[in-house]
């Protein structure tokens, strides 16, 4: 198991959820704007996310890397009586196919500076033409925030934080419905509590 692997396993491995139970806000915004299809969550930790798009009807599928977070996610699904299609492993391991997703959200996908570009190309295979993405993470600015408050979380790398410009070029051919840098206030679980600086996007596969 390498050192990434064993960080999110030793954080999903308690009792109480990380980043807690219930979806992220502008998540759970934008879900509510589309209908219902097939949509994919990557590294998506203990299911919050899955789980409430689930039950508005959705297919849901995820991966992650943590098998912990999976058994996380399962258990919350049980609990909430639905049921995701939940993979662990690196993306091109997995068996997704082209095409087959309608939307895909990105809610802090904070993957290794060295691959975050790769892997957003990847996924860019798997949405259909029109296909949704629904993206909020940390961006650079979040440096400032984080050095002040490590409470509110976040990569500490300004390599691994995002920029407009950076989604731009990753998602060079969809439509920009919304692009934007902005300070919010976190409360998710025990891991994203506090003011920080987030980029949000959502955007249409041309």
């Amino acid at each position: 198991m390498n050192n990434w692997t064993k960080r999110w396993d030793d954080r999903y491995s308690t009792e109480e959820f990380a980043y807690g139970e219930e979806p992220n806000n502008y998540l759970k915004e934008q879900i509510e704007k589309l209908n219902p299809s097939a949509i994919l969550f990557p590294a998506e930790g203990e299911g919050r996310n899955a789980v409430f798009t689930s039950k508005l009807g959705w297919n849901v599928s995820a991966f992650d890397i943590s098998e912990e977070g999976r058994n996380k996610a399962l258990k919350l699904a049980e609990t909430n009586n639905v049921s995701i299609d939940y993979q662990v492993g690196e993306l091109e391991t997995l068996d997704f196919e082209e095409n087959q997703f309608d939307a895909i959200t990105l809610i802090y996908a904070h993957f290794p500076a060295e691959i975050k570009s790769d892997i957003h190309k990847q996924l860019n295979l798997l949405l259909k033409k029109d296909g949704i993405i629904i993206f909020e993470a940390f961006s650079k600015k979040h440096l400032e925030y984080v050095t002040k408050n490590e409470k509110v979380g976040g990569p500490k790398d300004i390599e691994s934080l995002f920029s407009i410009e950076e989604i731009k070029a990753d998602f060079s051919n969809y439509e920009i419905i919304e692009l934007e840098e902005k300070e919010i206030e976190l409360s998710e679980g025990l891991f994203h509590n506090g003011t920080g600086s987030v980029i949000r996007f959502v955007g249409r596969k041309k």
